[in-house]
């Protein structure tokens, strides 16, 4: 047992680091969320919880090598135009607002399926904000369905989101079993978003105003595109073929890394640094609050007691996921799950629980701040219960539905 010392500086260090994930930032400092993580893994080291050696093996380079393989593969679509390409299409085909509501909704769940929903919601919001506002069309619903899909359509996949990727590594559900499960989760998410969204903005979308968009020039660099597009077409086949995603994602990106269109330096600039960071500075805090505070005992009598029941793991899941967003979320639970009598059933359904849970409110998931934050800059503003009234249902009704179907 470690002295009492060395477990106060555990629970302070531990609380203290989710609580400024919480937040989003110290208050009056300009620590952010990567910041604490970091200082939080650093004060687990510096206080003796864990040895440098012990916190470096805590950190599981897997997921970040995804999860890095991952950015740069989307980066390289966004830069050679790819993203731009399908919007174009899209839109000279869409005749009516729900009819571009669909489309909109289906680009963005399909994507954010197999690429990380989050490095799409980067790609795509942009050019559905131009798109919209050249249609002289209200923005605000669709760029809720931008983020309300990107989640809904990451449930399908482990590759869909970084908290997928995390559960993918600490479970070892095949890639292909995880999709088999998770995608009727999925389709169904999306169907809710669209007709919720659709119920909730009658004056847009219930109309028989046809909207008539003129295909825009869109500047592609051809090559590029051609090759990321091959690149992210063989990766997702190595995927469903059971590779190891991870040695497949870096593959992927360092092959793309070779070109003579576009410099390193842009492609890296694609990447989420602070978030690799932040994925890091977490394994370590986790592994100090799970070695000094987490007996086997204790561990196995509360995931006994009180998360073997789906319903009640899906509920703790999506609430703890909104508390301090849902990576940290599924870190802390990742020792009760596994101590679960069936191990991989929680993990599917806490992937389910912690994905649908970013749709409640603008907070629930990084891909929603991307939206908001970048609509923003557009002047277009997207506030708290304009986004609750139709994320709170669809969160409700996506989970019950993910429950049932699990």
């Amino acid at each position: 047992m470690a002295p009492n010392w060395v477990q106060f500086a555990a629970a302070l260090t531990f609380a203290a680091t989710y609580i400024v994930i919480a937040i989003g930032k110290l208050p009056g400092f300009y620590l952010d969320r990567a910041g604490a993580a970091l200082l939080g893994a650093s004060l687990m080291v510096g206080t003796g919880v864990l040895s440098l050696d012990q916190a470096l093996r805590s950190i599981d380079f897997g997921t970040i090598a995804l999860l890095l393989g991952m950015m740069i593969v989307v980066g390289n679509l966004r830069l050679s135009g790819f993203f731009r390409l399908v919007t174009n299409w899209v839109a000279t085909r869409a005749r009516h607002p729900l009819l571009l509501l669909a489309a909109v909704t289906i680009t963005s769940g399909l994507f954010s399926a197999f690429l990380v929903n989050d490095t799409v919601c980067l790609a795509l919001t942009p050019l559905v904000l131009d798109l919209v506002l050249r249609l002289r069309r209200n923005p605000a619903p669709y760029l809720l369905a931008v983020a309300m899909a990107s989640n809904a359509g990451s449930v399908a996949t482990i590759t869909g989101n970084p908290q997928n990727i995390m559960i993918g590594s600490f479970s070892q559900i095949p890639y292909r079993a995880f999709a088999a499960s998770q995608s009727p989760v999925a389709a169904i998410g999306l169907a809710t978003v669209f007709a919720l969204i659709a119920l909730f903005h009658p004056g847009e979308f219930w109309t028989r105003e046809r909207l008539r968009a003129a295909p825009v020039p869109v500047h592609a660099y051809w090559p590029l595109a051609i090759k990321a597009v091959v690149a992210t077409l063989a990766m997702m086949a190595g995927f469903f073929a059971g590779l190891a995603p991870a040695k497949l994602a870096l593959i992927a990106g360092a092959v793309l890394l070779v070109t003579r269109a576009v410099r390193s330096d842009k492609i890296y600039r694609e990447i989420d640094w602070p978030l690799l960071l932040m994925f890091a500075g977490l394994f370590i805090v986790v592994a100090g609050f799970e070695k000094v505070l987490l007996s086997p005992q204790l561990v196995a009598d509360i995931g006994h007691q009180q998360l073997e029941r789906m319903p009640i793991l899906a509920t703790v899941t999506a609430a703890l996921s909104n508390l301090v967003s849902n990576v940290p979320a599924v870190l802390v639970l990742k020792p009760f799950i596994a101590a679960l009598p069936d191990p991989r059933r929680g993990w599917l359904v806490a992937a389910m629980a912690a994905t649908l849970a970013g749709n409640l409110t603008i907070l629930g998931s990084v891909a929603n701040l991307i939206v908001v934050q970048r609509a923003a800059r557009r002047a277009v503003t997207i506030g708290f219960w304009q986004y609750l009234r139709v994320g709170a249902p669809v969160t409700v009704l996506t989970i019950l539905v993910g429950l049932w179907w699990l």
